[in-house]
């Protein structure tokens, strides 16, 4: 399945969000309490409209908890909102962003978008399709002063090469779980398609598309990518959810003739969840599209699968 843009609706006639667009939430756990939902009711361009989660028991308690509609049925919010933002399992995730695209609802999507190429390729078909905006909130590319920073490196030139570490303790074998852990696709899946998109949306911008990866499995989860860049740039990514406590952290070097450049540190992720909606509405009211979209998360969904398909089983 490729993305076809000649099978995209024109920018014309696609869907504009009213002067103060309605907002649903897919999904009701950590990630939803902690980002989606305090970030969507703080919103104010936007209103938080409502709640639907597999588990009708936690998503009431979600949406009593901001006084919005709780949804027993995701197909009547999708008719109630412009807006649909994703807290899913990635999988679960691509089928219901099909049909909210489907319905004619923007898509503010999460990472992964899914975890096949064939499902992450779906849903930028649907966005495509159906003319409908989508972003992925990707933290890097929307946390401040990190998304300024990416920005800024993108300008220059010259890069020789980048190294990236994201060392999670999701999963630590010294120490309780994090809060995280209680998710089965974290559990299966690893460090390699959690954390593996926040590296790449970084490294991709500055140096280039991916033009070779080679992946190799280290203690643990660990997994470590080594990449070729369109810009002929080279670069090396480590990715963990199961690192011990003390050696938990996360950082990027780039290097090239304008020096040495290293990611700062970043706060306020439900701030950057609020730009994420930002850039969706931009693009959903410009019919411009948003270089953070779904067709750019698939194309980081290939990488990772084809870097997979290299590990021992």
């Amino acid at each position: 399945m490729s993305y076809d843009l000649n099978s995209a609706v024109d920018p014309a006639d696609s869907p504009r969000p009213p002067a103060r667009p309605r907002v649903g939430l897919l999904g009701t756990g950590p990630w939803a309490h902690r980002t989606h939902a305090p970030a969507l009711a703080a919103h104010a361009g936007s209103e938080f409209a409502g709640v639907w989660g597999r588990r009708p028991e936690a998503a009431a308690e979600l949406a009593d908890a901001y006084g919005v509609k709780v949804y027993e049925d995701a197909d009547e919010l999708f008719a109630d909102c412009d807006v649909v933002a994703f807290a899913l399992p990635p999988d679960v995730q691509a089928r219901m962003a099909v049909r909210a695209a489907a319905a004619g609802c923007h898509l503010l999507l999460d990472k992964p978008v899914a975890t096949t190429a064939e499902d992450a390729r779906a849903v930028a078909q649907a966005a495509a399709r159906h003319g409908v905006a989508s972003v992925v909130f990707l933290t890097l590319r929307f946390a401040e002063p990190a998304a300024g920073w990416v920005a800024e490196q993108a300008a220059r030139s010259g890069w020789f090469t980048a190294s990236a570490h994201w060392l999670g303790a999701v999963f630590p074998p010294d120490g309780a779980p994090s809060a995280y852990a209680a998710s089965p696709w974290r559990e299966a899946k690893g460090g390699l398609w959690d954390v593996g998109p926040h590296a790449l949306s970084v490294l991709i911008p500055v140096l280039g598309d991916v033009t070779s990866v080679s992946a190799t499995r280290g203690p643990s989860d660990v997994v470590q990518l080594a990449l070729r860049h369109a810009s002929g740039a080279a670069s090396t990514a480590v990715l963990s959810l199961g690192a011990p406590t003390a050696a938990a952290g996360v950082g990027l070097e780039l290097r090239g003739a304008e020096g040495v450049f290293s990611l700062p540190d970043w706060t306020d992720v439900p701030g950057a969840y609020g730009r994420a909606l930002d850039a969706l509405l931009t693009a959903a009211r410009t019919g411009v599209a948003d270089l953070r979209d779904a067709q750019f998360a698939a194309r980081l969904t290939e990488i990772l699968a084809e870097a997979e398909s290299q590990l021992p089983q």
